[in-house]
């Protein structure tokens, strides 16, 4: 018994020894950044003098006297509303589409993914070109007949703008529906067709079920990332035109690294972690309805 609890003993000193980089990076890069934060959204701190004790102030300043921070919130909801469902389509529809046997299929599987390859800030860059008010995308509207709008420059047309961005992007979610088709059984297909099932059919009745664990992780990690939007909104208009585009995550950097209130930034971190919380909580208690696994009894 001895020699077995030294052994035991040993295990552990060595998975303790080599996760011992991971837990070190953890604690100190992030629970112990995260553990400060808190501290400081209860203070007022510009980061030069010592922070000064304030309590919920803060908290109570971006609730009731913050008119940016809620127009930076709807601003967020708004960006997430459409671009997520926006990007599961299209990623479902061009999945589908590659999933066919068709001529080629590696070389458009390879351009639909090679967007995600390309860095977020120069692909800003290049939709900063494209959308400017003489750009290609207007001078295409101007050859059918339509008037382009300063997409970048107009309240009404700077979050379609973004949206159009985020879209640009649907190449990841597309691989990874992708490989999830390939591993569907042809035997569910092929008892289908012996039914009389239309194709239709049987992607709303086979296809879209067994796909429902990487529809739902895409959900899952398209909400975060909405409601963590930062680089396009930064590089292509920085929040304007008068904060019609102004997001949280641009907000609080603005708030920490312009202003120098890094209490109050601290403070609208904590209340955006709250806001995505609740959204991936929501995602997670919907998923009981229509997300399913193939080990699992109903």
């Amino acid at each position: 018994m001895s020699t077995l609890s030294k052994l035991r003993r040993r295990e552990a000193l060595w998975f303790y020894l080599f996760a011992s980089p991971w837990i070190i990076g953890f604690v100190v890069f992030l629970l112990g950044p995260m553990v400060a934060s808190i501290y400081f959204s209860l203070t007022d701190w510009d980061s030069f003098t010592p922070p000064k004790w304030v309590g919920l102030d803060n908290y109570r300043r971006l609730l009731t006297d913050d008119p940016v921070f809620w127009k930076a919130l709807w601003n967020t909801f708004y960006y997430a509303a459409i671009s997520v469902p926006l990007g599961l389509v299209l990623g479902l529809w061009l999945a589908n589409l590659l999933n066919k046997r068709v001529r080629m299929r590696k070389l458009f599987r390879t351009l639909i993914y090679l967007p995600t390859l390309v860095p977020l800030v120069a692909t800003a860059m290049i939709f900063k070109m494209v959308l400017a008010p003489s750009g290609p995308l207007n001078d295409l509207l101007g050859l059918a007949g339509i008037p382009g709008p300063s997409w970048l420059l107009e309240a009404a047309w700077v979050k379609p703008a973004l949206i159009l961005l985020s879209v640009w992007g649907a190449g990841g979610a597309t691989v990874l529906l992708l490989a999830a088709m390939k591993g569907i059984p042809r035997e569910l297909y092929e008892a289908a067709e012996v039914d009389g099932a239309s194709s239709i059919r049987q992607f709303w009745s086979i296809t879209v079920p067994q796909l429902t664990p990487i529809i739902f992780f895409n959900l899952i990690m398209g909400l975060i990332g909405a409601f963590q939007v930062f680089s396009q909104v930064y590089i292509l208009t920085k929040g304007g035109p008068n904060n019609a585009s102004q997001t949280m995550v641009p907000l609080l950097f603005d708030q920490a690294f312009s202003f120098y209130h890094l209490g109050y930034a601290s403070a609208l971190s904590w209340l955006l972690f709250a806001v995505i919380m609740v959204f991936t909580l929501i995602a997670f208690r919907s998923a009981r309805r229509w997300v399913f696994y193939e080990t699992e009894v109903r």
